[in-house]
C-alpha cells in the first residue's frame, strides 16, 4: 500500500498493496471466512470467574493498624483479608 509520509514522500510496501474496487467486491465478512476466529474471541479471557468472588466495601480502620500491615510490605491487603478471615472463624462469645 502506498501512503505519504510526513515529508510527503511516497511509501511502497509490497507485502500490502493498495486494494482496487475489485478486492473489495471479492471481500468477504470475517465471520464467514474464519468463523474459528471469531469463536476463539468470543472465549472469555482473564481469570476463571469465582465461585464466591471478593466483595469491594469502605472500611475505616485506625491508622496504627493499617500503618501495622503496610510496614510489612507488598500483600498487606491480602494479610488484612487474612486476618479478618482468622478472625472470622473463631467461635463467639455470646454475651
Amino acid at each position: 500500500m502506498a501512503r505519504k509520509r510526513k515529508d510527503d514522500q511516497t511509501i511502497d510496501d509490497p507485502d500490502n498493496p493498495e486494494w482496487t474496487l475489485e478486492d473489495f467486491r471479492r471481500a468477504r465478512p470475517v465471520a464467514e471466512v474464519m468463523p474459528e476466529l471469531i469463536e476463539a474471541a468470543k472465549r472469555a479471557r482473564g481469570r476463571p470467574k469465582l465461585e464466591r468472588p471478593k466483595e469491594h466495601v469502605t472500611l475505616r480502620l485506625d491508622a496504627e493498624v493499617v500503618e501495622s500491615f503496610k510496614a510489612d510490605g507488598p500483600g498487606w491487603q491480602t494479610r488484612m483479608n487474612d486476618a479478618l478471615a482468622r478472625a472470622a472463624k473463631r467461635p463467639r462469645r455470646v454475651a
